[in-house]
């Protein structure tokens, strides 16, 4: 087979495969060997790249898929071939944590958190965001959960190691909880809770399931929402 009937045939497999296709599955499909399928790919991602495409070959959860331009999403909106996902604020805090912390359990999700987390971990596994990984080894064997190849997908990820990195934390030089003042010796004054912090929100929610409605969140770039599910 041809390099150009390599390309011509992944072309046309990724395609119609609707969701990122691994190389291993590319090359046993076509038939061809490691080195032209992989060839064809970086052609077809050159040739895909010109300014004047409305799609990109890009490398997502572990596969290869087509996906619109970033910059065309109100139009792909405005055709209301996907429902958006729709997340509320307790599930986007849950699933963050989830994705930096797996392999993780409720428990200490709910440690993290400082809720129950029982409806939102439920909304984010019939969404198909998080996956259950097995049960961990101590006393109980709790339910180990991580995020799943629908997350990657989402949010245009290889794999979990391309999470942006936490912003650095640096530990107060002064303690404002502290029963005196070091520079005064008085009694210390309990800093306010910030009321912009969005933490009494949160806390009232309780980890009830995702509304979808008021106070959610919208990915809408233009690319797969992934809420196939």
């Amino acid at each position: 087979m041809t390099l150009d009937r390599v390309k011509a045939v992944a072309e046309s497999l990724l395609f119609a495969a609707g969701e990122p296709l691994p190389i291993r599955r590319l090359i046993d499909v076509i038939g061809a060997p490691k080195a032209d399928v992989k060839q064809a790919l970086v052609a077809l991602r050159a040739e895909y790249g010109g300014v004047h495409r409305g799609v990109r070959l890009m490398q997502v959860a572990g596969g290869y898929q087509f996906r619109t331009v970033a910059t065309h999403a109100d139009y792909v909106k405005a055709l209301g071939r996907n429902k958006p996902v729709r997340l509320s604020r307790a599930a986007l805090e849950t699933l963050a944590i989830v994705a930096y912390r797996q392999p993780i359990t409720k428990v200490e999700i709910e440690a993290v958190r400082g809720v129950d987390v029982d409806g939102v971990l439920q909304s984010l596994l019939l969404r198909k965001l998080i996956q259950v990984l097995g049960r961990k080894d101590v006393p109980g064997r709790p339910w180990l959960y991580g995020t799943s190849r629908q997350f990657l997908e989402i949010f245009s990820l290889r794999n979990i190691t391309d999470l942006p990195p936490l912003p650095e934390i640096r530990e107060p030089s002064v303690n404002p909880y502290a029963e005196t003042d070091p520079q005064a010796g008085q009694p210390a004054t309990t800093a306010p809770e910030d009321p912009e912090s969005g933490g009494g929100d949160v806390a009232a929610r309780r980890g009830d399931a995702d509304p979808g409605r008021a106070g959610a969140r919208e990915w809408a770039n233009g690319h797969a929402t992934g809420d196939q599910g």
